[in-house]
């Protein structure tokens, strides 16, 4: 079998149906779906279970939520395909969606993720995530985000894929190890895509996959609410810190601290100072969990590969907000 599609759902009766049915509508056909629900309370678990008994489905029926990356490690563990690709229950794909992620895929036998162009489902015209990056300050930050996705057309490799709607080869995640299940919501893929990068995988972008992308539906976070700050607010921390072997913790944290202290200030002026602070705290109390990659000599070239990266996506982020300051898309 090609390809496992995981599809983790929360309370999606809004969106899921169509989500299961633009994979259902793939032209690309050898590949199972596994959708996995976390403990839904609305019409949606009835929804995954009308499913039920269609060749090549299985469905999961958490009875709480166990997070995303608890949900998609169930998933890769039921998965027999040569690839497993996550879709967000609130994502729908074109009909060539997944053909376009296996030939890139294929391609390069190097490679651990590739991403989609994901478009925001209500503005047809602008970008939703197209890669994500990681900068100096310790942001991941999605790019193309609110921009015109036609500025975003060109394959290459990215520092980070994004869960959403993202190719991942099983072979590597058999070896690198599976989403870090410390990460219950948000850079639990720029975790997963960082780990493959400091052994020399690579993350690729694929435009030509295309999805479209409600935003937020699950979590209700767009840009700010109390679940994302504290999720953000603890994730910023343990991201960079169990990722960054000693000594890039030691050259980097001046940068680091500083862009903690900026994150406390706009998280603060928004509202969102004690949960954001509250997210701190719980990342602190996590540290002990933390399982570090190992270090090893033969992969200084991909970590210097990869602080270079940091350094010059300061300089994208910057780039990104004059852009969006002066409403340039």
């Amino acid at each position: 079998m090609k390809a496992s599609i995981v599809i983790p759902n929360l309370n999606g009766a809004g969106w899921l149906r169509d989500s299961i049915e633009s994979i259902w509508a793939q032209m690309e056909q050898d590949f199972e779906l596994i959708i996995i629900d976390n403990g839904s309370t609305d019409e949606s678990l009835a929804i995954a279970r009308s499913y039920v008994g269609r060749p090549g489905y299985t469905l999961v029926e958490n009875q709480t939520n166990t997070g995303f990356s608890a949900a998609v490690n169930t998933g890769i563990g039921l998965a027999k395909g040569e690839y497993v690709v996550l879709f967000n229950n609130d994502a729908f794909a074109q009909p060539d969606w997944l053909a376009q992620l296996i030939a890139m895929a294929d391609a390069e036998p190097r490679a651990f993720a590739v991403q989609s162009l994901m478009i925001r489902h209500f503005e047809r015209d602008i970008c939703d995530d197209a890669g994500d990056y990681v900068t100096l300050f310790g942001w991941a930050c999605k790019r193309g985000d609110g921009m015109y996705w036609r500025r975003y057309t060109k394959p290459g490799r990215i520092f980070s894929a994004c869960g959403g709607a993202s190719l991942y080869r099983k072979s590597i995640l058999d070896e690198i190890g599976l989403f870090d299940e410390l990460f219950f919501a948000y850079f639990e893929d720029v975790d997963i895509s960082w780990r493959a990068n400091s052994l020399g995988y690579k993350n690729l972008y694929c435009p030509a996959a295309k999805c479209y992308h409600i935003c937020g539906a699950t979590t209700g976070a767009v840009r700010y609410n109390e679940f994302k700050s504290v999720q953000s607010g603890r994730n910023s921390i343990l991201l960079p810190y169990k990722n960054m072997p000693l000594g890039m913790l030691l050259l980097n944290f001046i940068p680091l601290a500083l862009g903690y202290l900026l994150k406390i200030l706009v998280f603060g002026l928004r509202g969102f100072w004690t949960p954001y602070i509250k997210g701190a705290r719980e990342a602190f109390r996590a540290i002990p969990k933390v399982k570090k990659p190992k270090f090893r000599w033969r992969n200084l070239p991909h970590y210097a590969l990869i602080e270079l990266w940091l350094a010059a996506d300061v300089f994208r982020y910057i780039g990104y907000r004059i852009m969006r300051f002066f409403k340039i898309r």
